[in-house]
Formats: C-alpha cells, structure tokens, sequence
C-alpha cells in the first residue's frame, strides 16, 4: 500500500510513519504548514505545526529514510479554520477548531491531494482505530489508550474517508509505549512534550486574539430577570459556563457563584445565573454527519430513536442518551442562522453542565463512533432557566 504519512513533528505521528514503513508499506511524509507566520516558534508545549515542529519532523523522516515534504496549507487553514472560528464567536458560538481541522484539512484537502497522487491511505499518530463488518464497511472506533483516545475529534469522518484512514497506533495500550519505541528508534522526539490549546493561539489568551479580530463593543451582563449587574467589553469574548472575568461585584442573593448561562450576540449582552442553570438534558444538533454507516433504526422520533453514548468534549466523559432524527433542511432558515443539513435530537439520561452552541456532541455505541453535530440548541433541566 501506498501511503502518506501526515507528520506533526510530533512523537505519535513519526512513530505511526514507522510503523507503517516496518509494515512493509511505500510510506512518504509530509509535514502541513499551516501558519501564515513562517517563523512562529514554539513556546513549551502550547502550539503546533510551527517551524521547530517542520524540522523535528524532517529529523524523523530521515532517520526512517522516507522521502520528505512541507505542503503549504496555510491559506486553506485560514479560510477553513481560523476564519471559521472567528466567525462562530461573533454569533456568540464556542467553536471546535480542532474538529473542523480534522474534517477541512487532514481528512478532506489533505486526502484529496494524497488520493490524486495516487496514494492509498494518509496515516496519522491518532489513538484510533478503523475497524471493518463482515459486509466490509468501515467503523472508527475509540483507542486502545482510553486517556489518549482521540476518536472524539475524528467523529466528523465519512465512510469513504474511513477507507483510506491509517491509525498506526491506535491500538497501543498507552503513550508511554510509544515514547519508548520512539526512543529505541533514534527518534530525537521521543521525549517532546504534547501540545495542546488552540494551534493558532500557542499563548492560549483566546479572548485576547479575539479581540483583534472582532470589533469589540461594551455591553450589559444581566441577571436572568433583567436586572444589570455590570459591563463587559465585549460578548463574543465570553462561552457558556464561564465563571472568572465576569467582573460582576454584586453577589448572587444566595451567594453563591455566577456563570455565564446565555450570550446574546447581536444584543451584546451577557446573561449570567447560578451553576443549576447549566445543568443541560436534551441537545440539538445541527450539520450531522455518520461516521461509517448511519445507525441501523434511527428515526425521526423519540420512539423511533437509537440507544447511544454522548460526548461533548474532546477528553470528555460520556453519557447515555436517546437519538433521533429531525428534520432535514435543504436551505438554511429564514434568519440565515441554521444551516442547511440533517439535525439530530439528543434526550441526555445523565445531564451535561455548561454546554454551549457551537460545540460538536459525537454519539457512540460502546466504543464505535456513530456520528455527529453541532450543537445547535441546548434546554435546560433549571425550572428558572
């Protein structure tokens, strides 16, 4: 098989090039810049695909002895990712980038690329796993290393995409085995630190990056009877749940903590409540997709629904809920607001706390992804709310 190996410059995805190359498969790397900032360094282990991680991935490629390669994805990931995300905070949405990278770039204009050139698969350092039925169709399922499993953000997959997904470490029983096969094989980033945060935003202060990019304007933060408790600079900049920098002096009347519970965009105002108010049991999901095969038996009630798990976090716990179909928009709605795509309907048995719209829920039955959405709309389990 010919594959291409997608290389972060991290230890997963070298390890899994060199499991792909031990299996015998025609492996070439590629390393994706992403930044428009050629020169945008490292800081510890906050960001990725800067230009430390392009050479530590070269360095890992040549010890493998592949054949090397930067494909400059920069403008795609502008467009798809980084204009997208500020686009969802200025209609007072909590995005996830990560997701949206997985289904615009990894696995759609890098696959795209990679099958024109004739490869067979892309292989990745995801805790994964692709497994195939019977009948052959494909299922992802969670990772062997439940602390790593990273299945969560690939849940945007389709079932052609599947096909040609290569996860060579998605059944290894912990990071700790992959850092030391990486070591026994002379890879110099063995020992190199996971990043984490929002790739584009490596120090983490995403109300800061917002703010030079969304015209900032102050604003109410109200009670959920009206009343004003106080000012902010601006309401894109808070996500549901939030509890610091509200800048609220007056206490709650049972003292008790505020959280943001409600953000209101074009009113510019933010409305915040006790934590009961976040208390969430049924979700509605926008932009569904399947990971695979749809679920066998989903209708379009609650009676005519599927049994499954809920995630709404990438390391998130799960709980189990009830899934049904809503209806399928072929044009968005009148407001411009919903976009056009199945919506899926989700009764939680376990509550979920401080979920907010623009986050992805993933379903799962057992450790198989089923599919998933944007959450759209939440309602809260709060009599007051």
């Amino acid at each position: 098989m010919k594959v291409l190996a997608a290389m972060s410059g991290g230890v997963d995805s070298a390890v899994a090039a060199a499991r792909a190359v031990e299996a015998g498969h025609e492996v070439v790397g590629v390393h994706l810049a992403l930044s428009r900032m050629p020169g945008t360094l490292r800081t510890g282990s906050r960001g990725c695909c800067t230009i430390e991680d392009s050479r530590d991935a070269h360095r890992a490629a040549g010890v493998l002895g592949i054949p090397f390669y930067v494909w400059d994805f920069s403008e795609r990931f502008k467009e798809d990712i980084v204009d997208d995300f500020i686009a969802e905070y200025a209609s007072g949405r909590t995005p996830n980038p990560c997701m949206r990278c997985n289904e615009r770039i990894k696995f759609a204009a890098l696959l795209d690329r990679a099958l024109a050139l004739g490869f067979d698969a892309v292989a990745t350092g995801h805790y994964a796993e692709v497994r195939y039925t019977a009948d052959g169709h494909p299922e992802l399922h969670r990772g062997a290393d439940l602390n790593k499993d990273q299945s969560y953000v690939l849940g945007v997959l389709t079932e052609e995409q599947l096909r040609h997904s290569y996860f060579p470490i998605g059944a290894t029983a912990s990071k700790a085995e992959v850092r030391a096969e990486a070591a026994e094989r002379g890879l110099s980033v063995a020992n190199k630190p996971d990043s984490y945060d929002i790739c584009f935003i490596p120090d983490g202060d995403t109300k800061a990056w917002l703010a030079d990019k969304i015209p900032m304007r102050p604003g109410l933060i109200k009670d959920r009877s009206g009343e004003e408790l106080g000012t902010h600079d601006g309401a894109m900049t808070f996500t549901i749940g939030q509890r610091k920098g509200l800048k609220v002096d007056r206490p709650a009347p049972d003292g008790g903590p505020r959280y943001v519970v409600g953000i209101d965009a074009a009113a510019n105002t933010v409305t915040v409540g006790p934590r009961e108010a976040l208390r969430v049991g049924e979700l509605e999901g926008i932009r569904a997709t399947w990971c695979g095969q749809p679920p066998e038996g989903i209708g379009h009630s609650r009676e005519d629904g599927i049994d499954c798990e809920v995630q709404v976090r990438a390391h998130g716990n799960t709980v189990p809920a009830r899934a049904w179909l809503g209806r399928r928009d072929e044009t968005p709605g009148a407001d411009g607001t919903r976009p056009a795509g199945q919506h899926v309907h989700v009764a939680l048995e376990e509550p979920f706390t401080g979920v907010a719209p623009g986050q992805t829920m993933v379903l799962y039955a057992g450790t198989r992804v089923l599919g998933q959405a944007t959450i759209d709309r939440t309602r809260s389990l709060d009599p007051a709310a």
